[in-house]
């Protein structure tokens, strides 16, 4: 593993979205990484494509859910 220099102010939206999205602010500087690369190689895919995709390839299957007021 090797260390990464990134803007103090980068570091600070980091940080404050692994508190909202509950990782750690290495995973979550790591997924921001892994997405962006995701999203470069694959441009015509939009973010929701992009992670529908991963969590299919992880094996994640998602139940038909019933939409509130439906």
């Amino acid at each position: 593993m090797g260390i990464v220099n990134i803007e103090e102010d980068l570091h600070d939206q980091i940080r404050k979205a692994s508190g909202v999205s509950c990782r750690s602010i290495n995973a979550q500087a790591a997924f921001w990484v892994r997405i962006g690369m995701l999203a470069e190689l694959n441009p015509t895919l939009s973010f929701n494509e992009i992670m529908a995709r991963e969590l299919r390839a992880a094996g994640v299957v998602t139940p038909h859910l019933k939409v509130a007021g439906s």
